[in-house]
């Protein structure tokens, strides 16, 4: 028996009209691409002519090919750098390549590039590991009676810890997201929580003007309330790991206008530094100076910055650039300060010279081409980027030079743009950006290593009270008087 064919399709007609035929696709040109360190401006690789419609995962593999520096693959982000004719003030001063040179920069509306151009790709190393973006609540963690004035994920991110108005601290279960442990005793509100880098220690500060050191495991306190201050405390900070592994101390600082640092193993305020003539607003624990000996920063609202020697507590320098109040500061160094030896591999060390080690390695990787950046944010609607400790890798000359005069204590940027009080700046985990978000319902987003503007993040109705970075330095989320939470990246 013969086969019998199914009969011809019958072609689709629109009101009597046939479809008509597909567009064939419109030929993509050829372009010449040099890509380029962002780091240091060096070439990666000598220029190529790519068709410009290669996907970024495209570009991505021809670094890696073309990169003989790195044996496995790196992931990479891209940008082209507008110029400067092409800027408009307010305007993102850079073009990220997201999918393609010809969707992202050929057809950008600032027409400022032409296929017979050649493309300065700037290549920037991102994280190996990918935090996945929020989309929905996984829970709510009830318990608080009255607002949570404070939070901080602990170094491994297993454990959370809050503080409310209702003078208590709740630490959280973050795997199984419930309440682990309430932590009583303070006599008034909890305004601070600080974690050990170790995660052995929690301390807490409040209103009380008393700071309290817990254990974790137990959600009992280690000893009695550190009493001294005579007003409520602003900030706490610990002393970096890689400095001191076995017993890392604390400093807090006051409404009172000093600052107090902890012994954890005497219990006594080991010195106190009372240059500021106003409240101490925050206090960070540097893992630089001079010496490499550890370094504490205060901001107040006297409208200076004090740089103190954190060993013997004397006065550095005092940075008097700022007009009003200052009240946020932040260090390119304070993510992996904060969260010490451990990294996303999530390896647990065995002893504290191990974790001073891998701690003092993380460090050196990030101050190598850098050095400890810090920027500070005022009330005058501006930040200021200092670079005031010389860098690890640079020559003995200029280390020398750079230590005789204790870094420079000039700004290396003035960071312009906020119209109104700018309420906190971070760095990103890598230090290649920093945000600031302000009361003028913005973030900003800057080069963490210049200053330079990059971007500004709208979408809030009203004043943006808080930033917090991803660990891979992808996205930033910020939180607003609006009542709502924005997720932003890719800039």
């Amino acid at each position: 028996m013969a086969t019998l064919l199914p009969p011809p399709k019958r072609q689709k007609v629109y009101h009597g009209i046939p479809a008509p035929e597909p567009e064939a696709p419109l030929p993509s040109p050829h372009v010449v691409v040099q890509f380029v360190s962002e780091e240091d401006g060096q070439p990666l690789a000598p220029a190529v002519n790519l068709p410009a419609n290669v996907s970024r995962e495209g570009l991505e593999a021809i670094v890696n090919k073309l990169n003989t520096k790195d044996e496995d693959p790196v992931p990479f982000s891209f940008h082209i750098s507008l110029p400067a004719d092409a800027t408009i003030l307010g305007a993102p001063t850079r073009i990220a390549i997201s999918k393609s040179i010809e969707e992202d920069v050929l057809s950008h509306p600032s027409h400022a590039f032409t296929p017979e151009d050649v493309f300065v790709i700037h290549c920037a190393p991102q994280a190996v590991f990918k935090v996945r973006p929020a989309t929905r609540c996984s829970s709510t963690l009830s318990g608080h009676t009255s607002p949570i004035l404070c939070a901080s994920f602990s170094p491994t991110g297993n454990l959370l810890a809050t503080g409310s108005g209702d003078c208590n601290a709740r630490l959280w279960d973050l795997f199984t997201e419930t309440p682990s442990h309430i932590l009583s005793g303070h006599k008034g509100w909890v305004l601070c929580v600080e974690w050990e880098a170790m995660e052995r220690k929690l301390a807490t500060g409040g209103h009380d003007g008393h700071v309290r050191i817990w254990d974790p495991k137990t959600g009992k306190a280690i000893g009695d309330a550190l009493k001294g201050h005579t007003k409520w405390v602003t900030s706490l900070s610990w002393e970096p790991i890689h400095l001191n592994p076995s017993a890392p101390r604390l400093a807090s600082s006051s409404k009172d206008g000093t600052v107090r640092v902890w012994s954890t193993l005497t219990r006594r305020c080991e010195y106190t530094l009372g240059g500021h003539t106003a409240s101490v607003n925050v206090v960070r624990w540097g893992g630089g100076g001079i010496d490499g000996k550890g370094v504490l920063y205060t901001a107040s609202s006297d409208r200076t910055v004090r740089v103190w020697d954190a060993a013997q507590g004397r006065l550095l320098h005092t940075l008097q650039d700022h007009a009003h109040w200052v009240t946020t500061l932040t260090l390119n160094t304070d993510f992996v300060l904060r969260t010490g030896p451990f990294d996303h591999l999530g390896k647990k060390t065995s002893s504290d010279s191990e974790a001073q080690s891998l701690a003092l390695k993380r460090y050196n990787a990030l101050v190598a081409s850098a050095g400890e950046l810090l920027i500070t944010g005022s009330d005058d609607h501006t930040l200021f980027l200092w670079s005031l400790f010389p860098s690890r890798t640079a020559s003995a000359d200029a280390s020398t030079a750079a230590a005789e005069r204790g870094g420079k204590l000039k700004p290396l940027a003035r960071l312009t743009g906020h119209q109104r009080q700018v309420a906190q700046v971070a760095f990103s985990p890598d230090g290649r950006w920093a945000a600031s978000a302000a009361w003028d319902n913005s973030v900003r987003v800057w080069d963490g290593r210049t200053g330079k503007f990059v971007a500004t993040l709208r979408g809030h109705v009203a004043a943006v009270y808080r930033l917090a970075w991803s660990a891979d330095s992808r996205l930033l989320v910020s939180a607003s008087k609006d009542s709502t939470l924005k997720i932003g990246g890719c800039w």
